[in-house]
């Protein structure tokens, strides 16, 4: 049988406002740019019936990148393998949470702060438990999450140095990063931080004053907006990588302001590409508030949130580089359907998802002060089964090996639908904008 090169079932194209072709291959998480002068000859070299030789560097650099792959290559047996290695047991994720309490009152929250800080046996289990399996660890990283997760600074302290003495011992690569509301994120404080390597932040601001004041506010109604903006521009000071994401929730009560916003946050961090900005639109998660949320409906969310994200581009303001994260092989794979990820509670309890802290098939198991934890695999099995392998849709996709079919496991759980990815239902406009953020900005 001859060989031939023929186009990967794995790639998605978008044209580029420069007449340019933007290639997205989610195997191999190759995304590369190519001109118009260049993208005859990609075209031509992506036709169904393949190509017998590689006769220039462009098509060479398809092959390279996996936009072109031999025909004898079985990609649906790839796609599997690449499933079956989420169950490595040599990595392991922890979603922490320090402390369940928060010191604000969010309009669209979901959580009801019923417990405080990390008690003392449950800091304790963490670190044996960590010890215990240092040994068979390449990779940890940890998620601080809360409540607000910097109440408890201590406790973070605590811990972190503990996991950097053994990573640093068992020669294990370390990373983290940190979901706060950034009220009480100062720069004395970010310093810290970065000393425990935690160098990955997600901080929301969803409008200017008044505006994020009315849906971000302290427990007893005090305003945030002008301590967190205090703090991020001290922030800016700090010399070193570290990489902020500036997320904005939107509902139909602060859709008008955005822009307004866009064209603040480009006034104040447009020019450090370390601070992207992330859309999002507010969702009904099961909390007190959600009859009250004036949520957009799901075809105004999916345009609002690259609408916003071109605007925001237009103007010079970096997009996240989560957006172009979660497109890499099993990036968009949820936390939750992984083995190798838990969520600890502050109390020792074990959960899969944090979203849902109160539902029983999310109570997975206990942590114990020795390290040992009780789990409960039935659950557990609920969460990380059920994607790809049984949705012939999710088998068939050309974004199967980035997301699996598990971008949502409790979605799935809770109605039966495999929800796909924001970025996977609208790829041309995201490439497109992954193209437009790259360029040099004047």
């Amino acid at each position: 049988m001859k060989n031939t090169y023929v186009p990967s079932r794995f790639n998605a194209l978008s044209r580029t406002d420069d007449d340019g072709l933007v290639l997205f291959n989610s195997y191999t998480g190759a995304i590369a740019h190519f001109s118009d002068t260049e993208k005859e000859t990609v075209l031509s070299s992506l036709k169904r019936a393949g190509t017998e030789r590689l006769e220039n560097e462009i098509q060479e650099d398809l092959v390279n990148n996996g936009f072109l792959v031999s025909s004898t290559v079985d990609e649906k047996r790839r796609a599997q393998f690449l499933h079956q290695s989420l169950h490595r047991t040599d990595m392991m994720h922890l979603v922490l949470m320090p402390t369940e309490a928060c010191n604000f009152r969010c309009s669209y929250c979901y959580e009801s702060f019923e417990r405080g800080n990390m008690n003392r046996k449950i800091r304790n289990g963490l670190k044996s438990f960590v010890q215990q399996k240092a040994a068979t660890l390449t990779d940890l990283h940890i998620s601080w999450f809360g409540g607000e997760p910097l109440i408890a600074l201590d406790v973070i302290e605590e811990l972190s140095e503990s996991f950097l003495e053994v990573a640093q011992e068992q020669n294990i690569q370390y990373s983290c990063d940190l979901v706060t509301n950034g009220y009480l994120l100062t720069k004395e404080v970010f310093q810290r931080l970065l000393s425990w390597n935690i160098n990955q932040f997600m901080i929301t601001i969803d409008g200017i004053g008044e505006v994020h004041d009315s849906r971000r506010h302290l427990t007893g109604g005090g305003k945030t907006f002008d301590t967190i903006l205090e703090n991020l521009l001290a922030i800016k000071e700090v010399s070193g990588s570290f990489d902020i994401t500036i997320r904005t929730n939107f509902d139909e009560d602060n859709l008008q302001e955005a822009s307004e916003l866009t064209r603040f946050l480009k006034e104040h961090f447009a020019d450090d590409k370390r601070f992207g900005i992330l859309f999002r639109p507010v969702g009904k998660w099961g909390g007190k508030n959600d009859d009250d949320i004036p949520v957009c409906s799901r075809t105004m969310a999916d345009n609002k949130i690259w609408e916003l994200t071109d605007e925001a581009i237009t103007e010079g303001v970096n997009m996240s580089s989560m957006v172009s994260g979660s497109m890499m092989p099993s990036a968009s794979v949820c936390y939750s359907a992984k083995p190798n990820s838990l969520v600890v509670g502050s109390d020792g309890q074990l959960y899969k998802c944090t979203l849902s802290l109160n539902e029983e098939f999310n109570k997975v198991g206990t942590l114990h002060e020795d390290g040992q934890l009780d789990l409960d695999y039935d659950k557990i099995a609920g969460w990380v089964t059920s994607g790809e392998e049984t949705d012939e849709g999710c088998q068939s996709c050309f974004y199967r090996p980035a997301c699996q079919g598990n971008h949502c496991p409790l979605y799935r759980m809770r109605t039966g639908e495999s929800p796909c990815p924001y970025e996977k239902r609208s790829i041309k406009k995201v490439l497109n904008l992954i193209w437009k953020n790259s360029l040099e900005r004047w």
